[in-house]
């Protein structure tokens, strides 16, 4: 399958009237000076680059502990694959290449350690004080916890870099949120968005909507790399799904006879040239028959204008179903979530009936403060971890799996 006759998404060409443009930012919660040197949306994506949280990503899981194999995705490579992704997809729209990456440089960064299993023990546990929601806590992150600058505590983004953080999936609220639920917008995002509105019941920019796409092609696509080089399926197994059984008779009859190592690049890069494709094609598309003037028509659509086709969204259901059974679930995997579920429950239940076992940094935060108040420290303190170190604090406080401490 190849990209249908359209248009050149190659053409040099200026930035759309609907690409956000960094001269009419909304601005920041602390107004500064410009720079001489940078756009505001290339300050952003410096400041997410050279933040603490963006360095951990290095060591927090995608899907696999990091040290099962050296080439294996952590959640810093699934990053930098979006933003290539989401720059690639922005400049085929010409739309704002740089504010596309700042979205998916920080898409992630609220994201615990031991990937999506960390979390589900962590929101239970904060149930009571709040929850916890990886994207909520990106938000706390870039606003409030990286102390890097004199003037204010968080990084100071744009505007439309927050509202693509928030909103990169869509609005929080009617009357185009496909829910309209009030009890399930995290606390954090309408805390923030109280004194910095967001305008959670509009769409983000098209540039974030890119993002979200890239997203969602990323860990399809190296999902599939990843569980293939783990062996918890093998090609033939992926003829299960109809998209990647035609690519794979593609590659045998471009290749006959390619060696397996090449035949899972072949692959894993069709995969992405064809969402790729099949994402500018639709989202160009949509472009043409909403024919925006200005950012706020992408604000204000009716749904979102970056976007796969019906078909596309067949196949990216199919890749997710095949790979929720056959690698999220698999027998090989639950052990090691099991025990990711046990080192996070137990630290938290440590820390906060005994705070001062925290550095003392972190003790200092929780004391005199009501247990929620104590709670949300804590949650704070654990979904900054990496995996080594939350596995290291698990050797110390709470010993071994099976060991009594």
């Amino acid at each position: 399958m190849s990209v249908a006759p359209g248009p050149n998404f190659l053409s040099a060409k200026p930035l759309a009237p609907f690409a956000a443009d960094w001269r009419r930012s909304r601005g920041r919660l602390y107004p500064e000076p410009p720079s001489p040197t940078r756009g505001e949306f290339q300050r952003d994506r410096d400041r997410l680059v050279h933040s603490t949280a963006f360095r951990r990503l290095a060591h927090k899981t995608q899907v696999f502990i990091p040290l099962e194999g050296d080439h294996f995705r952590t959640r810093l490579t699934h990053t930098i694959e979006v933003a290539q992704i989401s720059r690639a997809l922005a400049r085929g729209l010409a739309l704002d290449e740089d504010l596309a990456e700042a979205t998916a440089l920080a898409h992630d960064l609220g994201h615990t350690c031991f990937g999506h299993a960390g979390e589900e023990v962590l929101n239970p546990c904060m149930a009571p004080f709040g929850g916890f929601d990886h994207n909520a806590h990106a938000l706390r992150i870039v606003t409030k916890l990286e102390r890097r600058y004199a003037g204010w505590d968080g990084l100071n983004l744009c505007y439309e870099t927050l509202e693509g953080l928030v909103k990169h999936n869509g609005p929080l609220r009617r009357p185009y949120a496909r829910h309209d639920n009030e009890g399930d917008i995290p606390f954090e995002i309408k805390e923030f968005n109280a004194v910095f509105p967001l305008h959670l019941e509009l769409f983000a920019s098209a540039e974030a909507q890119c993002a979200a796409l890239a997203d969602d092609i990323a860990y399809n696509a190296h999902d599939i790399d990843d569980g293939l080089r783990a062996g918890l399926f093998d090609l033939e197994d992926l003829r299960e799904v109809p998209f990647l059984r035609d690519l794979l008779d593609e590659i045998a009859a471009r290749h006959p006879g390619l060696e397996r190592v090449r035949v899972i690049h072949e692959l894993v890069r069709r995969v992405i040239t064809r969402f790729v494709e099949d994402a500018l094609t639709e989202s160009a598309r949509r472009l043409a028959a909403l024919a925006p003037a200005s950012i706020e028509d992408i604000r204000r659509a009716d749904s979102a204008v970056a976007a796969f086709s019906p078909a596309m969204e067949t196949a990216k259901a199919e890749i997710k179903a095949f790979l929720f059974v056959r690698m999220y679930r698999h027998s090989a995997i639950l052990p090691v979530w099991k025990e990711a579920r046990r080192i996070v429950k137990g630290l938290f239940e440590k820390f906060l009936s005994e705070p001062e076992s925290m550095p003392e940094e972190w003790a200092q935060a929780a004391r005199h403060r009501s247990e929620a108040e104590r709670a949300r420290v804590v949650s704070d303190y654990i979904a900054g971890m990496t995996d080594r170190y939350a596995q290291a604090q698990a050797d110390k406080w709470l010993g071994k799996a099976g060991e009594r401490r």
